[in-house]
């Protein structure tokens, strides 16, 4: 009896050792599947990022690819949550880079091309030739990072000037209460940079040249992105969400194919 009693026991586990194993096997393959779906999903807009930086040719005028794709997310991240308009010029003021290099850019997204590549120039307290301090507190002089939104057009002690929106609570969120603005100044030249081996510096505004300055403001007016980065272990955006830029490509792309077919 208890030999009979043992051989089924014997049996019972067998049969669960067995059922196990097979069930291990089903899961596997749904796992692999997945993966594979969101690495295709990041490839296809990274291979996307990657098209408008080569067709706009970025990388001859300086700006990497990485800073590129950051500026980008958040470029389509603002139009998702309603914040910008539906003029496709992205601007990338690139603070990682010297202010003696024309670090300013602006994109033309709808024809892959860039429009112009000049000067511009950061804060007073934020460093040298190249900042390395930003700030978004009142009368800090220091450059803010983040994602701004082009406001109203006006007149003040710099010329004709453009009103920016910081949109990156607790970065540069105090942009309309600091006044920084984008305008021209005389310090945004070549001839500085000759003088003082780098631009003028400001009180935290992105400034130009004046000579460039109505035709920058005339280009980036009316609700367009503009990304100012910089190399800060602080600064965070919830505009850098890639997956939902991803998925605002994936529908752009099959709108554009709806209306093609």
């Amino acid at each position: 009896m208890r030999r009979r009693t043992l051989g089924i026991a014997t049996i019972f586990l067998m049969g669960m050792s067995i059922v196990g194993t097979s069930w291990k096997a089903v899961e596997q393959p749904t796992f692999k599947q997945e993966t594979t779906i969101q690495s295709t999903k990041d490839s296809t807009y990274s291979r996307y990022v990657s098209e408008i930086y080569c067709a706009a040719k970025l990388d001859s005028a300086g700006l990497s690819e990485t800073v590129f794709e950051k500026a980008l997310t958040g470029f389509y991240n603002l139009r998702y949550s309603g914040l910008s308009q539906s003029k496709s010029i992205l601007t990338v003021a690139d603070f990682d880079q010297e202010s003696c290099k024309k670090r300013l850019y602006i994109i033309d997204l709808e024809n892959n091309k860039l429009l112009l590549n000049t000067w511009v120039a950061h804060g007073h307290n934020s460093g040298g030739d190249k900042p390395s301090f930003f700030s978004n507190q009142p009368n800090s002089n220091q450059s803010s990072l983040g994602f701004y939104v082009t406001g109203e057009i006006y007149y003040g002690k710099h010329g004709r000037s453009l009103k920016l929106d910081g949109m990156d609570l607790g970065f540069n969120d105090k942009a309309r209460e600091r006044a920084i603005v984008l305008h021209g100044a005389n310090y945004v030249s070549q001839v500085t940079i000759n003088q003082l081996g780098r631009l003028g510096r400001s009180q935290g505004c992105p400034a130009v040249s004046s000579k460039l300055s109505d035709e920058i403001i005339k280009t980036i007016a009316g609700g367009t992105v503009l990304f100012i980065n910089g190399s800060d272990q602080n600064y965070n955006s919830q505009f850098l969400n890639e997956t939902l830029a991803a998925s605002m490509v994936s529908n752009q792309q099959q709108v554009f194919a709806s209306k093609t077919n």
